[in-house]
């Protein structure tokens, strides 16, 4: 039971009930795996969107305390950053593979 809480909270922070310890044990789960995975040089921007929405919830739930509101707050912005990056990186590698390949003729 206490694992099908944990994957509904994994997948969908908002839907499942503000439970901070359970929020704070799946975020720093996903932490985890994306530090493994991003050392394996595949670091997973799905991953990365999901951890910061987890610190995004916790940065909202009112019965936190102040500093660890605001640490997931800027951690949230941090990991929000990171996907951004992510998200521009491919575009840029297109364009290049492109001037380098040059046009495709079919």
């Amino acid at each position: 039971m206490a694992i099908e809480k944990a994957t509904q909270a994994l997948q969908e922070p908002n839907a499942a009930p503000a439970q901070p310890e359970l929020l704070v044990s799946a975020v720093l789960h996903l932490m985890s795996h994306y530090t493994a995975s991003n050392q394996e040089n595949s670091s997973c921007i799905k991953l990365a969107s999901v951890i910061e929405r987890h610190l995004k919830a916790l940065a909202e739930l009112p019965e936190l305390a102040p500093v660890l509101r605001a640490t997931c707050q800027q951690l949230s912005e941090q990991w929000a950053a990171v996907v951004e990056r992510t998200m521009q990186q491919p575009e840029k590698f297109k364009l290049f593979a492109r001037l380098v390949t040059g046009p495709r003729i079919n």
